[in-house]
């Protein structure tokens, strides 16, 4: 197996396998590391903002989440005690992907992976990276599969780091753990069948210590997810002795959100909740970072914005954008080069997304206080458009990637093979491939 390539990328979620396409279409030739099997249940509201729907059409897979995903998402709402106050969702400007869709991770994750592989990107999964030592333009990445105790050496001018926000990177120095605080937040998700929720609507769930939202996905499951305070859930936790946290989080949300109580009367779930944490919401991006990263590797927005997904995506292919810019020189081992990729692209990453940190960090707090959600529920109810404007403001309808210039810097490998021309990654980064 070949151990050269123009670039390693760490994680195969949205983020990871986003790049992998795109520079693989360019001809570079990719590793991408993923340590879990799939298709595998992750932690995530799995809303696909329409803002993101042209893009993964441009990567390949438009079709089928067409064809697979849940219904179009048109309407907005804010769950608290007894209330639900409804508004529209912003309509996206694009001519063929005006509204969001909501799609399982299993589903989204294997199909981008799949057409990565498509795309000639080699797949090492399941498989760990034990350690990422050199410098930038000479990267050693050291991996070892599931199936072999004997590790592998990578070597690539190139790292990108996309994996969850709750795992170290194995190049980065190692952070001190932080105490634990009462203020931490531990992330839940289930699916359930047969739940009365209007399909198309995507509401936001407001109580005493967290946040969360509904939607109807793929195969008509409806995903609750949803962030808890750590000492709040520590009280639920005493008050229900000997019951799994996941069903503590279930009773206390029926009990405390009757739209959440009407959706899930008569319904089922599938499976055991799921649970991550503590969350870390913040930038973690910087102008000098080795190596690269993207996704909640970058930056992660409190989730009561639902724009994770966004974010990687997005993230992905503006990082690309520079890589695969009209200034690329002739070796993608310079580090002079690599190092104003990374400056111009955190710049870039830091004017699309901070603002969308700051707003949701600001609704994660009032829905999670009583003093100042119940402002927040009185405002909402006389003016149900603030929840729209909070929608666009999200980014749900914004993209911070220019797909017309991805679609020209990446020609297909197959437009490639039928005019003879060899993939310019393997031409001219001469000792890479």
């Amino acid at each position: 197996m070949r151990s050269v390539f123009d670039a390693v990328i760490v994680g195969a979620g949205p983020a990871g396998s986003s790049a992998a396409i795109l520079l693989a279409r360019s001809g570079w030739s990719v590793a991408l590391v993923e340590k879990q099997r799939f298709p595998r249940r992750k932690v995530c509201g799995e809303c696909i903002a329409a803002s993101n729907l042209p893009l993964l059409d441009a990567l390949g897979i438009g079709s089928a989440i067409d064809s697979v995903a849940g219904p179009q998402l048109r309407k907005v709402a804010l769950m608290r005690g007894d209330r639900t106050i409804i508004a529209d969702l912003p309509e996206s400007p694009h001519g063929k992907y005006r509204w969001g869709r909501a799609l399982g991770r299993e589903t989204l994750d294997t199909l981008l992976l799949e057409r990565a592989r498509a795309a000639g990107v080699l797949v090492l999964q399941p498989c760990a990276v034990q350690a990422i030592e050199g410098e930038v333009g000479d990267w050693h990445c050291v991996v070892r599969t599931v199936f072999s105790g004997t590790p592998l050496t990578l070597h690539t001018p190139i790292a990108i780091d996309a994996h969850g926000s709750w795992e170290e990177f194995p190049s980065s120095r190692p952070r001190l753990r932080e105490s634990r605080s009462g203020s931490d937040l531990f992330a839940f998700k289930a699916n359930f069948h047969d739940t009365s929720l209007d399909q198309g609507s995507l509401p936001i769930l407001s109580f005493d210590g967290g946040y969360g939202g509904m939607v109807v996905a793929d195969g008509g499951l409806t995903t609750i997810a949803g962030c808890i305070r750590s000492d709040r859930l520590g009280e639920l936790r005493r008050a229900s002795p000997g019951i799994r946290a996941g069903e503590v989080v279930e009773a206390m949300l029926k009990q405390q959100c009757k739209g959440v109580r009407t959706a899930l009367q008569g319904a089922s779930r599938e499976g055991a909740w799921l649970a991550v944490g503590p969350l870390n919401p913040g930038i973690r991006l910087g102008v000098e970072d080795e190596p690269f990263r993207i996704g909640n590797a970058a930056g992660e927005a409190h989730p009561i914005i639902g724009e994770g997904i966004s974010m990687a995506l997005q993230s992905s292919w503006l990082l690309c954008t520079h890589l695969l810019g009209t200034d690329q020189p002739q070796s993608i081992t310079s580090r002079v080069w690599q190092r104003e990729v990374g400056r111009r692209y955190a710049v870039e990453w830091r004017h699309q997304f901070e603002s969308r940190l700051k707003l949701a960090a600001t609704f994660a707090h009032l829905a999670m206080r009583p003093v100042l959600s119940a402002p927040l529920v009185a405002l909402a109810k006389a003016w149900p458009g603030m929840l729209t404007l909070g929608a666009k403001w999200g980014g749900k309808v914004r993209c911070a990637a220019d797909l017309a210039l991805i679609d020209r810097l990446t020609p297909t490998v197959e437009m490639a093979a039928e005019s003879g021309v060899v993939p310019f990654g393997d031409a001219r980064h001469s000792g890479l491939t």
